[in-house]
């Protein structure tokens, strides 16, 4: 069983694909980490973000083992992976990587922004994960406090807002809502209560037998 889940930033699809990766005991990716992976080599390196040709590269070498979590959360990786996540070379070379990680025995859970519509459109079950913008806003706004990170309200949801830009109108694989996707709005939803609409819309497509629709 593959379960897509894609959504914008801080929409919550990260901490709700964990969970159902666990629910389900199945293995999960955040996609978003193989870009910020790639990001942090090009950083480290002192090579520039907008090099497409060095960043397709650093992202054929990328071993998923080295990705560590620790370093790769924050507000600065998150928009330098939001920028070189534009390049089609960068993403083509990540393409196979998430295929084969979907493909394991038994299935797996992955989010991103285009599980569903590019990565694995065949999906047994897809879910679209959204939440209006001051309310993403103000979830990672709380996220970066709690590691001590004093970066303002107004900074974090104007991140956001052009992460949404971005993200939207790439070329390649933009942020959409797959047309066999289930959206599910957490805006107004706790993480519990967000898991079990979740549960629920997953029960759903494992007895159609199908990718889930709208």
């Amino acid at each position: 069983m593959i379960i897509a889940i894609d959504g914008p930033a801080a929409s919550g699809k990260g901490t709700l694909a964990k969970r159902l990766a666990a629910h389900y005991g199945l293995p999960h990716l955040d996609t978003g980490l193989l870009y910020r992976g790639v990001a942090r080599v090009l950083l480290d390196l002192g090579l520039p973000l907008a090099d497409e040709e060095q960043a397709t590269g650093v992202a054929a070498a990328l071993d998923m083992a080295s990705l560590d979590e620790a370093t790769l959360r924050g507000r600065e990786m998150g928009e330098a992976a939001s920028v070189i996540s534009a390049f089609p070379g960068v993403r083509a070379a990540l393409l196979d990587l998430q295929r084969r990680f979907a493909g394991q025995p038994g299935g797996a859970v992955l989010d991103g922004r285009d599980i569903g519509s590019v990565v694995c459109p065949g999906a047994h079950a897809k879910l679209f994960v959204t939440a209006s913008p001051q309310e993403r806003a103000a979830r990672r706004h709380r996220e970066l406090a709690g590691r001590g990170d004093p970066t303002p309200y107004e900074a974090v949801l104007a991140d956001i807002l052009r992460r949404d830009e971005r993200d939207s109108s790439r070329s390649t694989a933009p942020l959409k809502v797959a047309d066999d996707a289930v959206v599910l709005d957490t805006t107004r939803l706790d993480a519990e209560a967000a898991f079990r609409r979740a549960v629920a819309l997953v029960e759903e497509a494992r007895g159609r037998g199908t990718a889930a629709t709208r």
